[in-house]
């Protein structure tokens, strides 16, 4: 009978330290997701989670009851299994209390404790919904008893405290969306297809870290025309490039002045500048969401993107920004070319040295160093090799070896990487 009682309390223990944990450490937006589904179970979830600080001080209640119980009970049968000349004795040597606390309290920890806590924390969202009903009967159970307690709790809290009681936080945070995300990502194979909400999801997360930087057109690939051209050579380069704008710049490309909406063609203008449209300024290091909300409120769509020293970086559209929300919107214009990004063997890729090293990590888990210097390949080879290499160059950082594959005398396009990690 005392093993029976024990064996339940120890259950019952276990129980409620897991599903206190589990409700703290559960993904809200998942129970979110759960709770809005049709059926028995979802219905409970909604009860037990209309006021968390209840349901919580009901499975402390639970707890303490099942130990009170547990601890009289183990007391008595260590008493008749170790020790039984003390039996009906009420005046027991110190040594025998010790012996008595240090075995309960050792049992309790390891069956009731600590093994169900992480078991609970680390399946949080699976142990809520199996267990949600047996954790709501106990919650009505023990229902008055918590509502007894926080009322006290609360009293203090305004008494001593001079602070509000206790109020139920409805709301989940960035993190735990982030969180939620992250599972679902993960929990898709390879050959499936990320459902699009998850993808902006994900995009919508990271938006506000991304710089201007990030996203940038870069210098290399800007297409402009001189103040002083003529009308009839910018719209050769509309047909030229398919743009829909050009920039316009004064002297050098480290001078832009504005840029031409090929819309403005339709008016006959006789000179560039008098269909010109002023463009704004920001940073590498600004954030896209500061860079979108300054176009927006200028009403303006081009963004000039300025290095540490005032020159021309790149060039930034509202059409890149929502891009990185949205993924690639691509129309007729577009052309066809892919970044290169090929598994040769097991430690030999080839890249295309526009891909950014963010990507590549996360991709490839290669853990090429990122610094705020650079962020793609090919600025990555150059920051350390304080050069551009030509084709047929090998060049070696920490246990990555580039072979230069096409290059041009501004910039590296394409590389083999192997990676030797006997270092």
């Amino acid at each position: 009978m005392e093993i029976s009682i024990i064996f339940i309390c120890l259950l019952l223990s276990a129980f409620f330290s897991g599903m206190e944990i589990a409700f703290v450490s559960s993904n809200k937006v998942y129970l979110g997701i759960e709770k809005m589904q049709d059926g028995f179970v979802a219905k409970i979830l909604t009860k037990i989670t209309q006021n968390p600080s209840k349901f919580i001080a009901s499975m402390l209640v639970g707890n303490n009851i099942a130990l009170v119980i547990y601890g009289f009970t183990m007391g008595d049968l260590i008493i008749k299994l170790i020790f039984p000349e003390f039996i009906n004795n009420d005046d027991l040597p110190f040594q025998v209390l010790m012996i008595q606390t240090l075995l309960s309290t050792a049992v309790i920890l390891i069956t009731a404790e600590f093994l169900p806590k992480v078991f609970f924390q680390i399946y949080a969202n699976t142990f809520v919904k199996i267990f949600a009903i047996p954790a709501y009967f106990f919650y009505q159970l023990l229902y008055y008893i918590s509502s007894f307690v926080i009322w006290i709790s609360d009293f203090f809290l305004r008494k001593l405290f001079k602070t509000e009681g206790d109020e139920a936080q409805l709301f989940f945070s960035k993190v735990e969306l982030g969180n939620f995300i992250s599972e679902q990502m993960n929990a898709v194979d390879d050959h499936e297809t990320v459902d699009s909400e998850i993808q902006i999801f994900q995009n919508a997360l990271e938006f506000s870290g991304v710089k201007a930087r990030d996203i940038m057109i870069p210098r290399t690939e800007i297409s402009a025309v001189e103040i002083h051209d003529s009308v009839k050579e910018l719209k050769s380069l509309f047909i030229e490039t398919g743009f829909s704008k050009i920039l316009v710049y004064q002297s050098s490309l480290d001078d832009i002045i504005g840029y031409v909406h090929s819309f403005e063609l339709f008016r006959k203008p006789r000179t560039i500048k008098s269909v010109m449209i002023p463009v704004e300024f920001v940073p590498e290091t600004m954030f896209i969401k500061d860079v979108m909300n300054l176009l927006t409120k200028k009403r303006k769509s081009v963004a000039i993107v300025l290095d540490e020293y005032g020159g021309t970086s790149g060039m930034i559209t509202i059409e890149d920004i929502v891009e990185e929300l949205f993924g690639e919107i691509e129309d007729e214009h577009d052309s066809d070319e892919t970044l290169i990004e090929e598994q040769l063997g097991e430690k030999e890729f080839r890249f295309s040295t526009r891909l950014d090293v963010e990507y590549i990590n996360e991709v490839y888990k290669l853990n090429i160093p990122e610094e705020d210097s650079y962020s793609t390949l090919g600025g990555f080879i150059v920051n350390h090799a304080k050069e551009i290499p030509q084709k047929g160059e090998v060049i070696e950082i920490n246990n990555f070896q580039f072979i230069i594959e096409e290059a041009s005398t501004k910039k590296i396009e394409q590389v083999k990487m192997i990676i030797d990690y006997s270092d």
